[in-house]
C-alpha cells in the first residue's frame, strides 16, 4: 500500500470522511469549514490548531495525490468547495464497507484505539452490534488485499485491551505511541472498570459537544 500521510493530511481526510456523513448538508467542505473542522476540541487527539494557510497547503498536497478535488459550492458560486475522493466513490481506489470506513475516520482523527473506544465512537458514523464486531472488522482491514490498513499494538503495561493503530501515515513507531500514551495516562492505574467508565464518559461529552460543533460549522460558513 503506497500511501503515507503526514499528521495534517490525515486530519484533513479524517474530517472530510467525518462531516461526509455527520453533516451531509455542509458537505463538500469550504477552506474555512475545514479549518474549523481539523481545529475541532471534541473527536480529536491531539487537539490542532491549524491555520487556514496551513490547510489549504495540506488540501493542495492531497489534491497532488488524487485524495482530494475541488468542487464548486452552486452554479455562479465562485466560492471553493473540497471533497475527498479516497474511498467509496467513482474514481476510488478503495471501497469500504460503511464499518471499515467509520473505524479508518476515527483513528484518522484520533489515533490509536482499542475496540470498545472504537465501538463508542463510531457511534456517529455506523453501528456495531458489540466489541466483537469491531474486532472482526478490524481483522478485515489487517488482512486487506489492498492493505493491511490497521495493524494490532502490543498489549501495555497495565490495560486490558489492546489498541489498534492505522497504517494510513506508514509504520507505526510503538515506542512513540507508547510514550504517549502514558504521558495521557499521567500514570494513573486502568483497570475494566474505569476502562468502561472512560468509554461512557466518551460517548456523553461526544453527545454533548455535537451541538457546539454544528454551530461552529454554521458560523464559519457565514462568517
Amino acid at each position: 500500500m503506497d500511501i503515507c500521510f503526514s499528521q495534517t493530511e490525515a486530519r484533513v481526510l479524517g474530517c472530510m470522511l467525518e462531516k461526509e456523513v455527520t453533516t451531509p448538508d455542509q458537505y463538500p467542505l469550504t477552506l474555512n469549514a475545514l479549518t474549523t473542522a481539523c481545529n475541532q476540541k471534541s473527536n480529536r487527539e491531539p487537539v490542532m490548531s491549524l491555520d487556514d494557510a496551513t490547510v489549504q497547503d495540506t488540501v493542495e498536497a492531497l489534491k497532488a495525490k488524487r485524495v482530494i478535488q475541488e468542487v464548486t459550492a452552486g452554479t455562479g458560486s465562485r466560492v471553493a468547495k473540497y471533497q475527498h475522493r479516497f474511498c467509496n466513490t467513482e474514481f476510488s481506489t478503495f471501497q469500504f464497507s460503511q464499518q471499515e470506513k467509520a473505524i479508518l475516520c476515527v483513528m484518522l482523527l484520533r489515533g490509536a484505539q482499542s475496540p470498545g473506544e472504537l465501538r463508542t465512537r463510531t457511534n456517529r458514523l455506523c453501528s456495531f452490534s458489540d466489541v466483537r464486531e469491531v474486532e472482526s472488522v478490524l481483522d478485515k482491514l489487517s488482512e486487506h488485499p489492498k492493505g493491511p490498513f490497521v495493524v494490532k499494538l502490543p498489549k501495555e503495561s497495565g490495560k486490558r485491551d489492546f489498541r489498534y493503530m492505522h497504517l494510513l501515515s506508514g509504520e507505526v513507531d510503538i515506542e512513540a505511541l507508547q510514550q504517549q500514551s502514558q504521558k495521557v495516562a499521567s500514570g494513573s492505574p486502568s483497570s475494566p472498570t474505569s476502562e468502561r467508565l472512560t468509554a461512557l464518559e466518551d460517548e456523553v461529552v461526544e453527545l454533548k459537544k455535537e451541538v457546539q460543533e454544528l454551530k461552529e460549522l454554521l458560523e464559519s460558513l457565514t462568517s
